[in-house]
């Protein structure tokens, strides 16, 4: 290095030649050593990432795409099983109205035959009362016509003509009388 003396100024910016010379080989060598070797290895470990990142990125659609259809399912089994529960509490409300209808129809024909029975118990008692009450009141009668008469109406024929006639008579008057008060 030759100094300053010659008259020359050094610029303090610009090293010397040798140096650059070899500064610039050496940055060759390592630049060349990194696009070869380093930058490729680089390249490639972007590369996976990016596909690592894309792939993800399309499981997660996927995976999200999925879960919307299981959702929209879920909504429509959800849905269905409404409508089904709604179905079958109509259907039910359906045979219980049903149900009551057919109890009542029941409870009605029943209390239809009990009053039925029941009126004709109560005819064929009067039938009987009316039987007995005919009976006695002949009975009576004809102790009482033979009581007046003085003989005995021991004549089963008679007696019967009698007590029919007596009775006949008694039943026509009650009817007169029955017409007279109801035209009133």
């Amino acid at each position: 290095m030759q100094l300053a003396s010659e008259g020359e100024v050094e610029n303090p910016l610009l090293p010397p030649i040798p140096e650059l010379v070899i500064g610039l080989v050496a940055f060759a060598i390592v630049f060349i050593f990194l696009a070869k070797k380093l930058l490729p290895m680089i390249n490639k470990t972007l590369e996976e990432r990016r596909a690592a990142i894309e792939g993800g990125m399309e499981k997660a659609e996927a995976a999200q795409a999925e879960a919307q259809q299981v959702l929209e399912d879920y909504r429509a089994q959800l849905a269905d099983a409404r409508h089904e529960a709604a179905r079958l509490r109509q259907e039910a409300q359906e045979h219980g109205v049903a149900a009551i209808a057919e109890m009542r129809a029941e409870g009605q024909r029943q209390r239809e035959e009990i009053i039925a029975a029941g009126h004709a118990q109560v005819e064929a008692d009067r039938k009987a009362a009316a039987a007995s009450l005919r009976q006695d009141v002949g009975q009576l009668a004809t102790d009482l016509a033979g009581r007046i008469v003085g003989e005995s109406l021991t004549d089963h024929a008679r007696q019967s003509r009698a007590i029919d006639r007596f009775l006949d008579d008694l039943e026509a008057k009650a009817a007169d009388t029955t017409k007279v008060e109801a035209g009133r």
